[in-house]
């Protein structure tokens, strides 16, 4: 029985599938992410999948440039981070992308990003 899930921008051009349901997603306070709205759940690349695998994507980075924010060309979106440095096993996939009912179990995470960096629970 197959666990992975899909999730899409809100045009359906960017589409990702990741391996399992999230047990847990973070909402993080940073200027740019409480700006988003997103949750992000944590994989390692190769447990997430861009359909199609070179997707119509804008890049967005900032600060010290370490991290790539990726969004649809057409709705706007954002799908997901990647860090700059591949050598950097993790990427964030914006969890609000995939089907309520798939969050309706995660514990939800908050970090504060504005401030310490740090999770607060």
């Amino acid at each position: 029985m197959s666990t992975d899930v899909s999730a899409s921008c809100h045009c359906g051009s960017v589409r990702l599938e990741v391996d399992a349901p999230p047990p847990e997603v973070t909402e993080c306070n940073c200027s740019l992410c409480r700006r988003y709205g997103v949750l992000w759940a944590y994989y390692t690349p190769d447990q997430a999948r861009m359909l199609p695998p070179d997707p119509p994507t804008d890049v967005y980075m900032w600060g010290g440039r370490s991290i790539e924010f990726h969004r649809c060309r057409n709705c706007g979106c954002v799908s997901h981070w990647a860090a700059v440095d591949r050598k950097r096993n993790r990427m964030g996939v914006n969890a609000r992308l995939m089907p309520p009912e798939i969050l309706a179990g995660a514990r939800v995470r908050y970090r504060d990003g504005a401030d310490t960096n740090r999770y607060t629970d």
